[in-house]
């Protein structure tokens, strides 16, 4: 009877060996079937890129404490 005790409580440790799952996401491989994001300039310039860098280049001059404090 006892023999049986012990299959039974190593019964599970042997199978949790086979229930293993793989453990990468798919896109390591290079499998990605998303949605592909647009770049800034393509979704809010209507890919303008020039359009897009003045935007940038301007918010960057706003926030420049030297030309905001000369008169």
């Amino acid at each position: 009877m006892n023999k049986f005790r012990y299959l039974a409580a190593l019964l599970p440790l042997l199978l949790a060996g086979c229930l293993e799952v793989e453990q990468h996401p798919a896109w390591i491989d290079g499998k990605y079937d998303g949605k592909h994001d647009n770049l800034p300039q393509q979704a809010n310039f209507h890919n303008d890129r020039l359009a897009w860098y003045a935007a940038i280049n301007n918010r960057n001059q706003r926030q420049n404490e030297y030309n905001r404090t000369t008169p």
